[in-house]
């Protein structure tokens, strides 16, 4: 069946999202994630796109962009293949890093696109993996806020307006864009569960009564089961939700 033509964006503003191979983690240490961001750097030279926010998650990527130049397949295929060329050289492996081809949305006024910037700032805290916006490194929130980084971030200001951006970013919200998976596909607490023990041979709630390194070991394992988060590891394991956000 032939893939459904992707919709394109009267403004040029897309919400992009880039999903690991398997759901595989893209990023592995902090120099991976610094090597991605460094290679959108220099392809916003290339493409002459503008960055608006972006946010990466461990096995997907949200971005922000407004195309230049070059339209958003080229500009992705370029970002996508030189972190993927880099990242197999680094961890001598083969073959996809990326998922099929990039998801993305077309942003098509104002209103959805500061939905869009708050919704991805807030990414981290909805997985469950840190508990404040500021908390998390690998987002563009921070950036917005010290007036550095590889974001533009005049567009966004201009229509939240500086005084009132930390606010609305932290305004609580239930939008839905641009979804990795149905709501529904989350697992039961019995489900994570069963799952830790299939794949660390350990019942999730002994996890507890390990020495201090491998507890932190078993949790950052159980992070990467997919559809995890950090409260309802908490519950299943016995440990203190601070300690995992604290992973």
């Amino acid at each position: 069946m032939p893939r459904a033509a992707r919709e394109k964006s009267s403004t040029g503003i897309y919400h992009v999202m880039l999903r690991g191979v398997n759901r595989r983690a893209l990023f592995e240490d902090d120099e991976d994630n610094e090597k991605f961001l460094q290679i959108v750097s220099d392809c916003k030279k290339v493409s002459e796109f503008e960055f608006y926010g972006y946010c990466l998650m461990g096995n997907h990527v949200h971005m922000l962009i407004k195309v230049g130049k070059e339209e958003i397949e080229q500009v992705m295929k370029r970002i996508g293949s030189r972190y993927a060329y880099w990242f197999n050289w680094k961890y001598k492996r083969s073959g996809h890093v990326f998922q099929d081809r990039f998801k993305s949305e077309p942003v098509k006024d104002d209103g959805y696109f500061i939905i869009v910037l708050r919704y991805i700032h807030q990414n981290p805290i909805k997985a469950g993996i840190c508990a404040t916006l500021d908390g998390y490194k690998w987002s563009s929130y921070n950036e917005y806020i010290k007036k550095s980084g590889i974001i533009d971030a005049e567009f966004a200001m201009t229509i939240i307006g500086e005084d009132t951006y930390e606010e609305y970013m932290k305004s609580e919200a239930d939008d839905v864009c641009l979804e990795l998976e149905k709501k529904n596909n989350r697992k039961t607490d019995k489900e994570v569960a069963s799952e830790i023990e299939k794949r660390l041979k350990i019942k999730a709630i002994m996890i507890q009564n390990e020495p201090r390194e491998r507890k932190k070991q078993l949790l950052k394992k159980a992070l990467t089961i997919e559809g995890v988060s950090t409260r309802q590891l908490a519950r299943v394991t016995g440990v203190s939700v601070n300690i995992i956000w604290n992973l």
